[in-house]
């Protein structure tokens, strides 16, 4: 089957897709699609495979913004704040994607399988990836489980593992190779990260957590902003951040309550560190939101 072809499946398969992610029975698949809410796009990302369809989302990490257009792929090892833009494409066709969460036992399981010499060793930056023919059709059989559920269970976990190896043999395999091996820098780093998201609101000093880690307090440093494109800090600010707007605009938080209960200690700080993230002041900002989601309900 010719790409364009495999594409224009795809595509149908996921016609029935909006703004929200949808649930697809396939279990850590998700599809979205159109004009997606800026809002709805600040968030911690999990970690994941991501397949943009077609148009493109300019997704921000800490200060790298990058452009990734359809049909291409992306690797996201770890948990990251994040800010970012959809766009339709060039024929007018709306955004749309398909998300498969990384799962930690399958990938270990498949590095175990897999000779030594055919490890990646490097790898690019974080970027967006050409899709070959082959990706894609695991894709689309993947997807296709969506219209035989009965199925799911047998074959989901086979595509999702061809999948995975595609992705481990292409320019972010590195990142997925670092990730499943347990004692790399780099799963230090993801468990590091998994602490920080449990503890956001905790203070916590560098040299402890590095000491933790295995790692010099400057390769801990290094190895942290390498995966997650933020320093420590960076990435407790912006999780922070995150999760009181959430509580601004949908719990009823008053803007100095969610201010101490994500652990800031000055609401006028909070004020600051809030307004040049998101680009308004909290009040202003969330009730922005509240009109938008209202509208879309």
């Amino acid at each position: 089957m010719c790409m364009n072809k495999v594409l224009d499946e795809i595509i149908d398969l996921t016609k029935r897709a909006g703004t929200r992610p949808i649930e697809t029975g396939v279990p850590g698949l998700s599809i979205i699609k159109g004009d997606i809410p800026t809002h709805q796009l600040a968030a911690l990302y999990k970690p994941m495979i991501g397949f943009t369809i077609q148009g493109t989302k300019i997704l921000l990490i800490g200060e790298r913004s990058t452009v990734l257009k359809g049909p291409s792929y992306y690797v996201l090892p770890v948990h990251v704040p994040a800010t970012a833009s959809v766009h339709p494409g060039c024929d007018g066709r709306p955004y749309m994607s398909l998300g498969l969460e990384l799962n930690q036992n399958v990938l270990q399981s498949l590095l175990r399988d897999l000779p030594e010499d055919l490890m990646p060793t490097a790898s690019e930056h974080f970027a967006a990836c050409e899709i070959d023919i082959e990706l894609m059709e695991a894709w689309l059989r993947l997807l296709r489980l969506t219209k035989t559920p009965r199925d799911i269970p047998a074959l989901a976990p086979a595509y999702e593992r061809e999948i995975l190896y595609r992705a481990l043999m292409g320019p972010q395999g590195w990142y997925l190779r670092q990730l499943g091996l347990r004692e790399s820098n780099f799963s230090k780093i993801s468990q590091t990260v998994k602490w920080l998201r449990d503890n956001y609101t905790k203070p916590f000093d560098i040299g402890e957590i590095a000491s933790k880690s295995g790692m010099a307090i400057n390769t801990f440093h290094r190895q942290f902003k390498r995966a997650t494109g933020l320093s420590p800090i960076q990435f407790q600010k912006q999780l922070r951040l995150l999760e009181a707007r959430n509580l601004i605009a949908f719990e009823g938080y008053a803007v100095a309550s969610a201010a101490y209960q994500v652990g800031y200690q000055s609401p006028s700080q909070f004020n600051r560190e809030y307004s040049r993230f998101f680009g308004a002041p909290p009040a202003r900002d969330t009730e922005k939101l509240r009109r938008i989601e209202s509208a879309r309900d």
